[in-house]
């Protein structure tokens, strides 16, 4: 993380969990709360996370979540391979470009934690606008791999969005 202790203040952030299970109330959004929580924690201003079920309910809080135009919007869960998991398809149609990178740091992070089926994971970064969007898996240890990746580039990212300099 840079040297600021607070390296996102000034940035707005919008957290969308997709998970039937948590949306339905079987148990609560770990994954979403661990990115808001964080969030905070690095000085962004985030409202508490928006939990939804797998399926157009996603794509349907993006659109909503893009039209507070937040500068950094993340997403946990979805991105497997079951036959529910849609968060990336959801994701393609609102994104301008793709920064396939993040994707892949945060898979391979997952991979040097020990945890090999980080691959399986489809999520995709990119930016919608001014907004960078990333899809996070939904277990709160790829969550925690997926933050410690966007620790060391969201300042610069974020700058870089918003017409800073390389």
């Amino acid at each position: 993380m840079t040297d600021s202790p607070e390296p996102l203040a000034g940035r707005s952030a919008v957290v969308v969990t997709a998970s039937t299970r948590a949306a339905s109330g079987v148990y609560p959004d770990r994954g979403g709360a661990l990115v808001v929580e964080t969030l905070r924690e690095w000085g962004a201003s985030v409202p508490d996370a928006t939990v939804v079920p797998d399926g157009p309910s996603v794509g349907e809080a993006l659109v909503a979540a893009l039209a507070t135009g937040p500068d950094l919007l993340l997403t946990t869960g979805g991105t497997g391979l079951t036959p529910t998991d849609g968060t990336p398809e959801a994701t393609r149609p609102i994104l301008d470009r793709e920064v396939p990178g993040i994707a892949e740091a945060i898979r391979a992070r997952g991979v040097a934690a020990g945890v090999p089926t980080a691959v399986l994971s489809r999520g995709l970064a990119g930016l919608a606008g001014h907004t960078l969007v990333v899809n996070l898996p939904g277990s709160t240890g790829g969550v925690r791999d997926a933050l410690a990746v966007l620790a060391d580039v969201l300042p610069h990212a974020l700058s870089q969005v918003h017409g800073g300099d390389h």
